[in-house]
């Protein structure tokens, strides 16, 4: 009897000791947001490139699309259209590029429609099954359309809504039979504001602001029973001045900040069963001893990231485990100058800073301009300041736009 009380009595006692569970952390990962088709956050056009990145509260140009659609409702241009070609990864490769075309036209004093094209080639893959077999090339790509509406709300201040369509095709449909290319939608929302001509001792001055939410729109996925991946939905807020020194030569500077408003990845642990010799009820990994797994992927700080888009955009201003300072480094910041002579020739430069813990791009940018009667041509250059190399680093990017009946309309 008394055998048969100590053996109940040990394997409660064990069930007791496995009972106790502790969550240990994984090993650590980077927390740098990633998302689906970070094509999109590319710049496209050379102007913008050469002042850091940077778009949302310069001054408009046929460009404007793909920062901010609002400031067409402030062209002085009837219409435009230009075209901009971007290498990518050249020191690698010579076939990956990214092309944009960009058309816009003041419909009247109050309003501008625009539409852009953006097509991201990633070049010739060969696909060999075999020595004996012939190899199938497949050029995997990236694209975008979009359309817009701007409308001036005052005479200072206009807003836009824009629609696009984005696809990714990046899967191999030989290679994984449930491949499939991936589509969605998005929304862009923007503001522009620009003062009136202000004259002080010197010089006359003008001031910019502006903001746009881009790529607002649903998760999306590459095959049926894939991970969802969510747009680069991204946060723009922008502010400049113009110094009019006189009627030939105008320098502008203007400083951006953005921030993904894509929830931020946990930190992650495995839950275990362990023997709690010591008996504190707590684990002690000199003494105590691991068992079974109970549960992975358990989130020890930070929030769920699996959630629709529309709560992760709210959810992405508080929901860094490192509290308000990781916050911070999510948001990137650029600051950009451009001296224009006579509307005819321009110098730019810019600098673009992203937190080292949350991707270390950094990088400074030069670039110039020429407009000769309704052409224009725009050329800038990169030079990475980062440890961590910059895919268009080194890379000389072109632009050509064509501004048609200049001075249709003249603001203020």
């Amino acid at each position: 009897m008394k055998n048969k009380i100590l053996i109940l009595f040990a394997v409660v006692f064990a069930n007791q000791i496995f009972a106790q569970t502790v969550v240990l952390p994984d090993e650590p990962d980077s927390r740098v947001i990633t998302t689906g088709m970070p094509f999109l956050l590319v710049a496209p056009e050379a102007r913008g490139a050469a002042m850091g990145d940077m778009g949302v509260a310069t001054s408009v140009d046929v460009f404007s699309q793909n920062w901010n659609s609002s400031k067409y409702a402030f062209s002085e241009a009837k219409q435009g259209f230009g075209v901009s070609y971007t290498p990518y990864l050249t020191k690698i490769v010579n076939d990956i590029s990214l092309g944009y075309l960009s058309y816009f036209n003041r419909i009247n004093d109050r309003s501008a429609f625009a539409a852009s094209f953006k097509y991201f080639g990633l070049g010739e893959i060969e696909l060999v099954q075999d020595e004996n077999s012939q190899p199938l090339v497949v050029k995997p790509n990236e694209l975008s359309i979009d359309a817009s509406y701007a409308l001036k709300l005052s005479e200072q201040f206009a807003m836009s809504v824009a629609m696009r369509y984005s696809r990714s095709d990046l899967k191999i449909q030989q290679v994984d039979a449930n491949a499939q290319a991936a589509n969605t939608f998005g929304v862009d929302v923007s503001g522009y504001y620009q003062s009136e001509e202000t004259a002080y001792n010197s010089f006359n001055g003008r001031t910019r602001l502006a903001f746009a939410i881009q790529n607002i729109g649903p998760k999306f996925k590459y095959d049926e029973g894939g991970q969802e991946n969510f747009q680069p939905t991204t946060l723009r807020l922008g502010a400049g001045f113009d110094f009019i020194l006189d009627n030939y030569n105008k320098v502008s500077v203007t400083g951006e900040v953005t921030k993904l408003l894509v929830p931020t990845p946990p930190v992650y642990g495995t839950e275990y069963e362990y023997i709690d010799n010591n008996g504190n009820g707590q684990y002690d990994p000199e003494e105590d001893e691991l068992g079974d797994v109970v549960q992975t992927d358990v989130i020890i700080d930070g929030k769920d990231p699996d959630v629709g888009f529309f709560k992760g955009m709210f959810q992405s201003f508080g929901d860094a485990p490192g509290g308000f300072s990781e916050e911070m480094k999510e948001w990137t910041w650029a600051l950009g100058a451009e001296y224009v002579y006579n509307d005819a020739f321009a110098l730019r430069l810019g600098y673009f800073h992203e937190s080292e813990e949350k991707g270390a791009r950094q990088f400074f940018a030069i670039g110039a301009g020429f407009k000769y009667n309704i052409i224009g041509i725009d050329l800038s250059y990169l030079f990475s300041s980062s440890s961590v190399q910059n895919p268009l680093e080194n890379t000389l990017r072109f632009s050509l736009s064509f501004n048609i009946d200049r001075g249709a309309y003249v603001e203020y």
